[in-house]
């Protein structure tokens, strides 16, 4: 099916032998970072949109989301998880989620000197790039750190609520349109993704719990009301983060039977 695919392929572009450049010059979303974020070399540009914002349509970040993620600094992956925010390109710069940033009308020269020396990426990306702005979620590391410092969803909530200020209103009004259900889901997927021990291993979870995400109301009522109806107003079930229980949190982490797990190949 299309997961078990396309995390082949993840973990094909993870433990592939030679050195993979990704161009991010634009929308890196979901499968994009998924795609992106196994090679060596990733390089942004003026025009990076990147983001995991699946708990907008009842999933999760999933394509190695919970091992990506779990492994930026401080709290900014469970704040990333939880909201979808889009970084720019000086932001996964600074973030380490890009390698390199370049102008975009430098991107076919580089390409040019790449396919004419595949053995000199590093060196032509280097040639290459630019300094990158300021990145402004730096502004915000120590309030992230603060306000998502819980791997507990109502807490993050209850701390958002808690703050006052601007920052926090805004983050707490983006969370009341996700799924209450998969931004636990994605607490605990990067809780136990840090701690992962390997990117196989990562995979077999994310496979498992996509399986059983996907045949719940909230993915379903998720991409009716954000790609189909694009009413934007999904009503996810459970409603609040009280009602999703921790025995629900268990089932969908669940291993698949043997013989339905997901396997390199």
């Amino acid at each position: 099916d299309f997961f078990r695919v396309e995390y082949r392929m993840n973990h094909a572009l993870f433990t592939y032998a030679k050195p993979i450049v990704a161009f991010m010059d634009g929308i890196t979303m979901g499968g994009g970072v998924g795609i992106s974020q196994p090679a060596k070399y990733r390089v942004a540009t003026e025009n990076t949109k990147l983001a995991m914002p699946e708990t907008g349509i009842g999933l999760f970040p999933d394509v190695g989301g919970g091992w990506y993620l779990s492994r930026l600094p401080g709290r900014i992956g469970q704040y990333l998880a939880l909201t979808g925010h889009r970084l720019d390109g000086a932001e996964c710069l600074v973030l380490g989620l890009a390698s390199h940033y370049l102008h975009s009308d430098a991107l076919d020269e580089a390409k040019a000197r790449i396919i004419a020396d595949p053995q000199a990426i590093e060196t032509v990306l280097d040639a290459l790039s630019v300094p990158a702005p300021d990145a402004r979620i730096v502004a915000h590391r120590g309030a992230i750190n603060r306000l998502f410092a819980s791997d507990k969803l109502e807490d993050v909530l209850a701390a958002l609520e808690a703050d006052g200020g601007e920052w926090a209103a805004q983050q707490r009004a983006a969370l009341a349109t996700k799924s209450p259900q998969t931004m636990k889901v994605s607490l605990k997927l990067l809780l136990d993704g840090k701690t992962m021990p390997t990117f196989e291993d990562e995979m077999r979870q994310e496979f498992a719990v996509a399986s059983h995400v996907v045949q719940r109301h909230d993915f379903v009522e998720g991409v009716r009301a954000l790609i189909v109806d694009k009413d934007n107003a999904p009503k996810w079930n459970p409603a609040t983060a009280e009602e999703v229980s921790d025995h629900l949190i268990d089932q969908i982490f669940a291993p698949l039977p043997e013989g339905e797990a997901w396997t390199p190949a």
